[in-house]
């Protein structure tokens, strides 16, 4: 019974976020999905991205927090319209979610949305937005061995942020090994290099997206 309830709330999720998947067509819009763990440094690469995005797009954000609005607040000083979606202690957002969010930004008048999702390796994996495409965010402070044990997010990501690399030099990362499970899981993978606090690879992410958008 449990089983076919959980496929019953997927099977649901599907169906919106393909609706949703056909707004933004309609509208010609782009969206990410930001994926990562709590503290792995999504909204810290968001800042230094947004800035270098907003040359060439106008961007939106869906700010997915279980509680407060902190994150939000944090990309509202670059003048672009954040809604926050509250979550009150669940471990994703959903395609509807994200629906009723969309009544809240001018889609006419955007290029893209940065979803920023609850922080979690497992959950927001298994529902689907309507998203363009994922991005994983890991940290090293986290470990090296995070893409086997959750390798679900990096099966199906289009790039992973490999951040505060600038830590490496302090921490017991293993970094072959993180690139071997990597490319075991993904051999097609692209991986960048960042810092936040250094603001360092942020560039190259966002040239690799200009790139793909422009192919």
């Amino acid at each position: 019974m449990e089983i076919k309830i959980l496929k019953n709330v997927l099977d649901k999720n599907l169906d919106r976020a393909n609706k949703n998947r056909d707004i933004l067509l309609e509208h010609g819009i782009k969206m990410i999905n930001f994926i990562s763990s709590p503290g792995a440094g999504k909204t810290a690469i968001l800042e230094k991205a947004i800035p270098l995005l907003q040359l060439h797009y106008s961007i939106g954000v869906i700010e997915g927090d279980a509680y407060t609005s902190r994150d939000a607040k944090r990309l509202q000083k670059f003048n672009i319209p954040v809604v926050q979606i509250n979550t009150e202690g669940a471990c994703h957002l959903d395609s509807n979610s994200i629906f009723y969010a969309f009544k809240e930004l001018d889609l006419n008048g955007l290029d893209i949305i940065i979803v920023e999702n609850v922080g979690n390796l497992i959950c927001p994996v298994a529902f689907d937005l309507g998203e363009e495409m994922r991005i994983a965010v890991l940290s090293t402070t986290e470990g090296e061995d995070k893409p086997a044990k959750y390798p679900m997010l990096f099966r199906e990501a289009s790039a992973v942020l490999l951040n505060k690399i600038d830590l490496v030099p302090y921490l017991e990362f293993d970094k072959n090994s993180f690139l071997r499970d990597i490319f075991t899981i993904n051999p097609e993978m692209t991986i960048f290099e960042t810092s936040a606090i250094q603001n360092s690879g942020i560039t190259e992410f966002v040239e690799w997206l200009i790139n793909i958008w422009k192919a």
